[in-house]
C-alpha cells in the first residue's frame, strides 16, 4: 500500500470535493471555497473523480527538478575525498579538468556551505598596528602646519609645529602661511636649541618635497646639506602625533592669545618662545626609552648659508648677473678669476640679504641702480669694389638706346618720324 503525500491545501480540496460528490455542495460553492474559477474547479473535480486523491496532488511531486544538477552527490563525494580544503573556484576548475564534471563555482559554494564543508571567507581590512614611538630624542621629528583662526579675527594664519616622535617635545612659530620662510625659521630655532636631528617626517606639500621626480625643494636641498633624512607621510594618520599636538595648541594657545588680547603674528611669536612652549613641554613631554639624545652636533656649520634660497645664475660678459628683477656687478678682487658665461650660486637669506658664491668662494657684489644697456657691435662698411669694364654683349649694343638719356631718345624718335614722312 503506497503513501500519498498531500499538503494542507490539497487536503482541504479533498474534503470539499468529497462533499460535492455526496451532493452536499454545488460546484459553484466549491469553487468559492477552493478559491478557484468555476472552469478550473471543473477540471480539478474531474481529476479527483478519475484518479482519486492522486488527482489532487502536484504531478511533479517526487520527481527530480529539471534545474537540479545530475551529479551533485558525486561532486560532493569527490570534494570530500579528493579536493578537501580547495576553494570553490579552484575546486570547480579541477573538477572540470580532472573529472570532466562541469559545475558553476557559485553553485558549488552553495552546496559546500549547506553541507558545512566550506566556511564563508570574510574580507577584513588590513590590520594596522600602532607604530611605537622612536627610542631617542631627535631620531625623528614630525613637521606640519596648522591653518587656523588663531587670533579669532576671521582670518586664518599658520602655526608651524615641530614635534619630536620620542618625547613629544614641541617647537613652533606663527606666520601668515605654511611657507619656506617659516619652515626655515622653525628648523633654525630647533637646531639652535637641540642641534641637528636625524630625520624629518613631512607630508607631500610642495614646500617640503618637490612634485617632480628629478627636482628638489629648497627644504630638501637644505636638509641634504645638513644630512637630515626626509621621510614622506602618505596619509594624515601617519603624522598622528603632530596632529594631536595641533589640538593642544588650538585649545590652549588660542585662549592664551585671547587673555593677552594679542591680534598680531609678531606679538604671538613673542608669547610662544619664552613662556607658552616651555609650559606646554612641561605638561606633555615624556621621557624617551633611551636617555641619550640622537642629535648630531652643529659644529662650525653656518646655518645662514644653508637655510636659504639658492639659485643658479650666469655671469655675463660685463661681469653682471640678474636676480629678482635687479642687476648686480661682480667686483674684481685679487686671487679670483671668473670667466664670462660661468655659473655661480646666488643665495637669498632669511634677512633678505643676497650673496653670490663661486663654489666655496664668496664673491663681492654691488647692486646696480640701473640695468646696464646691452653692448651693440659696430658694423664697419666694407669699401665698394671698383667697377670693372666688361665687354658689352651683342644684345646690349643693338639696344643701346634703352640706356641713353631721355633727351637723346627724343631726338632719335624725331629723326625716325622725319624719315618716314620723307619716304
Amino acid at each position: 500500500m503506497g503513501v500519498m503525500l498531500m499538503n494542507k491545501k490539497e487536503r482541504l480540496r479533498k474534503a470539499i470535493f468529497e462533499m460535492v460528490r455526496q451532493k452536499r455542495l454545488s460546484l459553484i460553492q466549491a469553487s468559492v471555497q477552493c478559491e478557484l474559477s468555476y472552469r478550473q474547479t471543473l477540471r480539478v473535480y474531474a481529476d479527483y473523480l478519475d484518479k482519486g486523491e492522486a488527482g489532487l496532488a502536484h504531478q511533479s511531486r517526487g520527481q527530480r527538478s529539471n534545474r537540479k544538477h545530475p551529479h551533485r552527490e558525486e561532486i560532493i563525494s569527490l570534494y570530500q575525498s579528493k579536493y578537501e580544503g580547495f576553494a570553490p573556484t579552484l575546486a570547480s576548475e579541477y573538477l572540470l579538468e580532472e573529472d570532466g564534471l562541469l559545475v558553476n563555482r557559485e553553485t558549488l559554494r552553495q552546496w559546500l556551505l549547506k553541507e558545512r564543508l566550506w566556511k564563508k571567507q570574510r574580507k577584513r581590512s588590513p590590520y594596522r598596528q600602532r607604530r611605537e614611538p622612536k627610542g631617542q630624542f631627535g631620531e625623528l621629528v614630525q613637521i606640519d602646519g596648522s591653518i587656523h583662526d588663531w587670533f579669532e579675527i576671521g582670518v586664518n594664519s599658520c602655526l608651524l609645529n615641530m614635534v619630536d616622535d620620542a618625547t613629544s617635545k614641541t617647537c613652533s612659530m606663527l606666520d601668515s602661511g605654511e611657507t619656506t620662510r617659516v619652515v626655515f625659521s622653525t628648523i633654525w630655532k630647533w637646531i639652535k636649541c637641540y642641534e641637528i636631528p636625524l630625520a624629518f617626517y613631512v607630508d607631500l606639500k610642495n614646500v617640503y618635497v618637490s612634485p617632480k621626480d628629478k627636482s628638489f625643494s629648497h627644504v630638501q636641498v637644505a636638509c641634504e646639506k645638513l644630512d637630515i633624512r626626509i621621510i614622506k607621510a602618505r596619509s594624515p594618520q601617519a603624522k598622528g602625533r603632530v596632529g594631536r599636538n595641533h589640538g593642544a595648541y588650538q585649545d590652549r594657545f588660542v585662549k592664551e592669545l585671547r587673555l593677552r588680547q594679542i591680534k598680531k603674528i609678531e606679538a604671538g611669536n613673542e608669547i610662544l618662545e619664552p613662556t607658552f612652549i616651555d609650559k606646554l613641554n612641561r605638561k606633555f613631554e615624556k621621557p624617551a626609552r633611551n636617555p641619550v639624545s640622537a642629535h648630531r652636533p652643529l659644529g662650525d656649520i653656518d646655518l645662514n648659508q644653508i637655510l636659504c634660497w639658492e639659485y643658479k645664475r650666469q655671469v655675463q660678459h660685463d661681469w653682471t648677473f640678474s636676480f629678482g628683477g635687479q642687476s648686480f656687478q661682480v667686483q674684481k678682487f685679487y686671487g679670483a678669476c671668473i670667466k664670462p658665461k660661468s655659473i655661480i650660486f646666488v643665495r637669498k637669506h632669511l634677512d633678505n640679504s643676497i650673496t653670490a658664491w663661486d663654489g666655496a668662494v664668496k664673491l663681492s657684489i654691488v647692486k646696480l641702480a640701473k640695468r646696464p644697456a646691452p653692448s651693440k657691435k659696430v658694423h664697419q662698411l666694407k669699401p665698394a669694389k671698383p667697377h670693372q669694364n666688361k665687354k658689352k654683349s651683342h644684345w646690349h649694343e643693338s639696344n643701346s638706346f634703352i640706356y641713353e638719356p631721355k633727351e637723346k631718345i627724343k631726338e632719335h624718335t624725331k629723326k625716325a618720324h622725319l624719315l618716314v614722312r620723307y619716304n
